[in-house]
């Protein structure tokens, strides 16, 4: 299984080799930073109309944490498009994050469509050096569709704690790998590389639950669920809060 999966591994990357050769050239980060937020604006569309109930379940529960004056500070690492904003209870106080400056003006519409928000402001960083966030501030950190693409889970969720106040909670929603020995567990580790660079350093076979077992948390509620999504790929998910 392991020399087939080689095999068609480098058979797929033979056929991707200009993108290759554009990530060699050095050209491919510039070109892939510019396309993959109009690429992620259609894709949330998408995801959020198959896993809009899923969504609505995860964040029925967010304004539980809001702190002593009623109004709810919320972080969202990875913001991207911002097509978590309508989930959010009203008057919530929303923080963004994204290494990328290139999904601010796409932030910027889906704020001006989601005016019972409080928008704070909008940081260019990456979620394993959140910095500009003073410590203990947050009552809520949400991550979604990002801990397959950062670079270190183990950093980001230190971050994660650090910029919660005790009593804080961390919400995530993650397509992760597929169970060992089945056929989507096969194609994702086939089109993994392939799928890393063409989708901004996204993983298929991250096994994210390991990582949220392992972080230090109070409490975690971590279920496992196949998404009713398009994209068989990515339909393995993990999805459910942890308390600081």
């Amino acid at each position: 299984m392991a020399l087939t999966i080689l095999i068609l591994r480098l058979a797929v990357c033979i056929l991707a080799s200009p993108v290759f050769l554009l990530n060699f050239l050095g050209l491919w980060n510039w070109i892939c930073k510019k396309w993959f937020p109009y690429f992620l604006r259609r894709f949330t569309v998408m995801y959020n109309e198959q896993m809009a109930s899923k969504k609505r379940e995860l964040f029925s529960n967010l304004q539980e944490f809001a702190g002593p004056s009623g109004k709810l500070s919320l972080l969202e690492v990875g913001c991207g498009t911002g097509a978590n904003f309508k989930f959010y209870p009203p008057g919530c106080r929303v923080t963004c994050i994204d290494p990328n400056p290139n999904f601010e003006k796409f932030l910027i519409n889906s704020v001006a469509e989601n005016r019972h928000l409080q928008f704070e402001r909008f940081v260019v960083a990456a979620g394993e050096n959140m910095h500009q966030v003073a410590d203990g501030s947050m009552d809520v950190v949400v991550c979604t569709l990002v801990l397959c693409s950062v670079k270190n889970q183990e950093q980001i969720l230190q971050e994660v704690c650090r910029v919660l106040r005790p009593g804080g909670a961390f919400y995530f929603m993650e397509h992760v790998a597929a169970e060992p020995s089945t056929w989507n567990s096969f194609w994702q580790q086939v089109l993994d590389p392939v799928w890393f660079l063409v989708f901004d350093g996204c993983n298929l076979t991250r096994e994210s639950w390991k990582t949220l077992e392992r972080a230090s948390f109070s409490k975690l509620k971590l279920q496992h669920i196949q998404a009713p999504l398009s994209w068989e790929l990515v339909r393995p998910h993990i999805y459910g809060y942890a308390v600081k």
